[in-house]
This record gives C-alpha cells, sequence and structure tokens, in this order.
C-alpha cells in the first residue's frame, strides 16, 4: 500500500459521503457534494502522476483505479438520475430534462462489462490498465457529473432568490447548461465505443484457448 493506492483509497472512502450529500435539499450541502467530487476527482489525477513519476506503479493500483473510478461516477450518476426526477423545476437538466433512464444503463452496463472482462483477464494473469478511449470517457462523464452536481444547487438557489441576475448569470447559465448537455451526449458514444474499442484490442485475452 503505496502513497498513490492510498490516495486512490481515499476517492474510494469519498464516494459514499458525495452520494448521501448529492441527495440533500439544503444547497450548501449539495454545494459540499460537489466539492468533495472535484476533490476526488483531483486525486484521481494526482495519485496517477505520483505513480508514474516516483515508479510506484503497481498490479494492485491497475486494479483500484478504476475500481475508485467506477465506484465515484456511480455514486454521482445514481444521485443526478434520482434529484432530476423530482418534480422542483431547478432538479431538471439542462436540455436533457429528466435523465433517461437508457443514458443511466448504457453507462453502466459499459462499466460492469469492462470490470467482469478485466477480472476475467486477471484469472487468466493479465492485468489490463484503462486504455485511452475508456479515459476520454470516463474524463467527459466527470465533467458531466461535476457540472450537473454544480447546476443544481446554483438554479435551486437562483429559484428561491428569484429570476434575477442579468446578463452575466444568463450568460454563464447558458455556457454551463451547454457544458451539461455536451459531456453527456460525449459519455454515452464514448461508452459504446470505449466497450468495442477494449474489447478488441484485448481480443487475444479474452478467446478461449485449449
Amino acid at each position: 500500500m503505496n502513497l498513490p493506492n492510498l490516495i486512490t483509497s481515499l476517492r474510494i472512502a469519498l464516494c459514499p459521503v458525495i452520494l448521501v450529500l448529492a441527495l440533500s435539499e439544503d444547497t450548501e450541502v449539495r454545494l459540499g457534494a460537489f466539492i468533495l467530487f472535484l476533490a476526488a476527482a483531483l486525486t484521481d489525477i494526482w495519485d496517477g502522476r505520483l505513480a508514474r513519476k516516483h515508479d510506484l506503479v503497481t498490479d494492485l493500483g491497475k486494479l483500484l483505479d478504476p475500481i475508485a473510478d467506477k465506484l465515484l461516477l456511480a455514486c454521482t450518476c445514481v444521485p443526478i438520475y434520482l434529484i432530476s426526477h423530482r418534480p422542483e423545476e431547478f432538479n431538471a437538466l439542462p436540455w436533457w430534462g429528466t435523465l433517461p433512464l437508457w443514458v443511466i444503463i448504457v453507462i453502466f452496463a459499459r462499466e460492469v462489462l469492462v470490470t467482469l472482462l478485466r477480472w476475467y483477464a486477471v484469472r487468466k494473469g493479465v492485468v489490463i490498465a484503462a486504455g485511452k478511449s475508456g479515459k476520454y470517457k470516463t474524463l467527459a462523464l466527470s465533467i458531466f457529473c461535476g457540472a450537473a452536481l454544480l447546476w443544481f444547487p446554483l438554479a435551486q438557489s437562483a429559484a428561491e432568490r428569484g429570476r434575477g441576475g442579468g446578463m452575466a448569470r444568463g450568460i454563464w447559465s447558458g455556457f454551463h447548461g451547454a457544458v451539461i448537455t455536451v459531456t453527456l451526449g460525449a459519455a454515452i458514444a464514448l461508452s459504446v465505443f470505449s466497450l468495442g474499442d477494449y474489447m478488441w484490442r484485448h481480443r487475444s485475452v479474452f478467446v478461449r484457448t485449449r
């Protein structure tokens, strides 16, 4: 258990806390969920750089890191889905409105399949690290989750204080909404593409040999 793996373990420990805070109806608590998510996302960058810089890359780290990523995204995607289905208007996502169930199914099905394939590879003595397409998917999904976690408390605060704010707030709201819309669309497309890419690149591992 070196330092990068310890940081990854800390990220795993933060996941249920983020889930609980995100589901709160208090704007300040919701902001706390966003801040913790941002901190957890930054540790994902930090632990990887530490491991590579100080030659601390381990098989344990290769397994823990994607698990931490998947758990973090699960503990944010699920609250986002549930919050978007609450009746208040400020809980709706830009353009998407209530997050469709099929989006969650596509995202989680990809994660489950990749995890099962990765563990199958481990049983055959092969440890597979995350590929580039998977990292791009994670990046897009992370940006979406962070933007959505920030959107909810800001939209709730604006609704409670009235629709004022002028042009600056309108520009920011438009930009913020565009980020949420585009990154979720990209995450869905990359989820499908990265699964196919993952299976193709490692097809020799998954083909049953006699």
